[in-house]
């Protein structure tokens, strides 16, 4: 059996985020506040993918995410796989998939949009996942999701 050279250490108990987009890495450590932990973060960039040519790779010690964080996630990176990791083994591994409605986590673009002028969450629906096509629930206004802002 060939040797696999370890890149990044291992971690005993937390997340593995794997299949980043390198050029979607530092926005996803900001998107999940990963600077505020208290426990170790390791976050690696331009790594080699078969699947992306590129990738980035987070290791968060002791740190499992929420369904919301996740959803969050979608948005800037669908795709990516959560290795959810206890004493060193892979229990759980997830596909992150942008889910086929947005609450409360993208702002709409359009400035006459009610959500832009009350103190209402949005409400966004997935029209078209590959496209990632969104449509405001209240003003009807389509958006790009890699064009969106994030709450």
């Amino acid at each position: 059996m060939a040797k696999k050279e370890m890149l990044v250490a291992a971690i005993k108990n937390g997340t593995v985020i794997d299949h980043i987009p390198t050029e979607k890495t530092y926005q996803v450590v900001s998107l999940l506040q990963l600077e505020q932990l208290t426990t170790p973060v390791t976050i690696g960039y331009n790594y080699h993918s078969k699947k992306l040519g590129r990738k980035g790779i987070i290791k968060a010690e002791d740190k499992y995410f929420t369904d919301e964080e996740i959803s969050r996630l979608s948005v800037v990176a669908p795709n990516i796989v959560l290795n959810i990791i206890e004493d060193y083994e892979v229990v759980e591994k997830k596909t992150v998939v942008t889910p086929d409605v947005l609450k409360g986590i993208v702002r709409c673009n359009n400035p006459k949009c009610i959500t832009n002028n009350e103190p209402m969450s949005t409400l966004f629906h997935v029209v078209n996942k590959e496209q990632g096509t969104l449509v405001c629930h209240y003003c009807e206004k389509e958006q790009d999701i890699n064009k969106v802002e994030l709450i």
